[in-house]
């Protein structure tokens, strides 16, 4: 079996080329081996490969510049994922794809399920939008698209780290604690994705379509750093600003080029379902990454 992952290099990716090792043969990608934004020149890297697998952790995520170079992030985020799909389609491969909570509004009550309505509130989002459907409007192709929320890791670039390098620069901290989400780390992504590898080559499904995959619980942006900052103090980290002194702001005292959603709690109901699996609260994953910077 041969793996072909994209985006190699971004938190994903990277925590999907460890994970998987051992799970077939690995042919990792970064976006200058399959540079998703020349969607043409795709074909001829999977045609190279041959791959039984391709799974695409490569997109376009700079949220606020993508309002201002949307033509990019569309053509990485759907022209690209549309051409996947079709080799994948035309050589009986399969199919892994990342989506977003950031193609819904947030306005709704309640965490969002699969089947509800999509209304992005920005480029970023609309270009996912976009390509779930271009995946979808292939026929014959075997794929899974799920949809992530506010991923981290402990290599990259994410608010964790962020939160600890201000924390040890500045002297006051204010975070935004009008939006709600669960932050879900890019292990749990790939140990998910590793698991429906083993379950479809074992013939027990899960079946194809769109997914919500997110760590179990929720929290707020404001919430969410002091518990970054809690873990780092838990490990020895020296900070000039304690957890308890982040202070919360509404979102509108922290404008944005992007609109962002309110509400980024994604139903996992049927993930947990199909996978027989229970996912970790959110706090597990980021204790972990604390404790792997640290170390």
């Amino acid at each position: 079996m041969k793996i072909l992952i994209t985006g190699a290099n971004g938190q994903v990716g990277q925590a999907l080329t460890q994970r998987l090792t051992g799970s077939g043969e690995i042919v990792a990608l970064d976006r200058h081996s399959a540079d998703l934004s020349q969607p043409e020149h795709l074909r001829a890297v999977l045609d190279a490969n041959s791959p039984d697998w391709i799974i695409n952790a490569a997109a376009y995520t700079a949220v606020d510049k993508a309002e201002s170079e949307p033509e990019l992030a569309f053509t990485i985020n759907a022209q690209a994922p549309k051409m996947l799909a079709e080799w994948a389609a035309a050589h009986g491969a399969k199919l892994v794809h990342y989506s977003t909570d950031y193609v819904f509004d947030g306005t709704k009550v309640g965490a969002y399920v699969e089947s509800d309505a999509p209304a992005p509130l920005n480029a970023y989002g609309a270009s996912k939008l976009t390509g779930e459907q271009a995946i979808a409007a292939v026929a014959g192709v075997q794929t899974w698209v799920f949809r992530t929320t506010w991923v981290f890791a402990a290599h990259g670039n994410n608010f964790l780290k962020t939160m600890l390098k201000l924390a040890q620069t500045r002297e006051s901290l204010s975070v935004v604690n009008d939006q709600f989400g669960a932050p879900t780390s890019a292990d749990l992504i790939a140990d998910v994705t590793a698991t429906l590898i083993d379950k479809v080559q074992g013939g027990l499904g899960p079946t194809t379509g769109l997914y919500h995959l997110a760590a179990a619980g929720e929290t707020h942006w404001q919430a969410y750093a002091q518990h970054v900052l809690r873990c780092a103090q838990a490990r020895g980290e020296v900070l000039n600003i304690a957890p308890e002194q982040v202070a919360g702001i509404p979102a509108r005292d922290y404008p944005t080029p992007a609109a962002r959603p309110a509400n980024s709690r994604l139903d996992t109901t049927k993930l947990e379902r199909e996978f027989d699996m229970a996912l970790p609260d959110w706090r597990v994953g980021v204790e972990t990454v604390v404790n792997q910077l640290k170390a």
